[in-house]
């Protein structure tokens, strides 16, 4: 049985080829694929040909966004039918590694992740029509669920846990320097939450209207109107809580200008180093926290957009035919057109 796939070969040389699939073991089923996100690592691999230390040292499947239905399942496989529609976790923590044991399965130290170039041999990724998964990665969707909302499922997992490592949101001033797919999805994350005031600063206005839709109560064009955060450093600064998603040396800086003194700035922007104004961090006592991944956030995930409780629809920018993945790839690169560009494949 053969599937198209979406792989990588290096630096913008991206490839729709032909491969076998086999059928599912014990414990797995075989899922239609029905829509994948572009993510920023995506991006980072077809771009830059890697990210920071990780490089794309041989041909990778691109995608880790997915969605589709289950075509059959396995051996032993129980609560799956053919048919069923399912976002699919793309980790694969071992379970056994101390860290798993701990309950951080977020940082197993044998994770495997669907298209990430971190390891060697690559894990290959779900740009693909047809992907064997372990059962227990596949969450169900409700019917009136698109398979491109469902695919939404990954990034927002990692925004419920960067609200989770931030504390209580209710009631609370918040900053989202950013306004890309995570930090929309941020600003969902904390509205849903009840901060009473989100402020969201990027410097396009199209992923700014975006977090309008999501959630934001005031967005600012850092690129043309930077002077309106004025008001929001003084006086040590008036946010309880900041989301840093951009992982640009000004957003970590405004952050820490802008967040009240022993107020919290959660870093979800991966980069390489950044300068880091120590004084003002120790002087006003903030706590900077790292967000990483996700775990139980995934179902969480699943089941907030199964009720609409977090509508996604608004981030979703544009959909392509897996065949036309190269002007998927250069749509979902231009930030002033873009906020998160998908590829459709065999179903739906």
């Amino acid at each position: 049985m053969k599937t198209r796939v979406c792989r990588l070969y290096g630096q913008r040389d991206l490839r729709i080829e032909e491969m076998e699939t086999g059928e599912p073991g014990a414990e797995e089923v075989l899922v239609v694929i029905g829509a994948g996100g572009i993510c920023g690592s995506d991006l980072h691999y077809y771009q830059d040909g890697g990210f920071g230390p990780i490089k794309v040292r041989e041909p990778i499947i691109l995608g880790h966004e997915i969605a589709g239905t289950v075509k059959t399942v396995g051996e032993g496989v129980k609560g799956l039918s053919p048919g069923d529609r399912v976002a699919v976790n793309p980790s694969r923590p071992c379970n056994e590694c101390r860290f798993c044991r701990e309950g951080l399965r977020q940082h197993c130290l044998n994770m495997r992740f669907f298209g990430s170039a971190l390891r060697f041999p690559h894990e290959q990724g779900g740009f693909r029509d047809l992907l064997v998964a372990q059962a227990f990665q596949c969450e169900k969707i409700e019917p009136e669920i698109t398979l491109a909302e469902a695919a939404v499922a990954e990034p927002l997992a990692v925004c419920l846990h960067a609200r989770n490592r931030a504390g209580d949101i209710a009631g609370k001033r918040v900053l989202v320097t950013g306004a890309g797919p995570i930090g929309a999805l941020v600003t969902a994350a904390c509205a849903h939450a009840g901060a009473s005031e989100i402020v969201v600063t990027d410097l396009q206005d199209v992923p700014l209207s975006v977090a309008r839709q999501m959630g934001a109560t005031h967005t600012v064009n850092v690129r043309m109107d930077a002077e309106m955060l004025g008001p929001y450093t003084a006086e040590k600064g008036a946010f309880d809580l900041a989301f840093e998603c951009s992982a640009a040396a000004p957003a970590l800086k405004t952050a820490i200008e802008a967040v009240r003194p022993q107020g919290t700035i959660v870093q979800l922007g991966v980069t390489g180093d950044l300068p880091l104004p120590v004084n003002v961090l120790v002087g006003k006592e903030i706590n900077l926290i790292g967000s990483h991944r996700f775990d139980a956030e995934f179902a969480e995930a699943v089941r907030l957009i199964n009720s609409r409780a977090i509508d996604v629809r608004p981030l979703i920018s544009a959909s392509y035919p897996l065949e036309e993945a190269l002007t998927a790839f250069e749509h979902a690169g231009d930030r002033r057109r873009a906020v998160k560009v998908q590829l459709s494949f065999a179903a739906e």
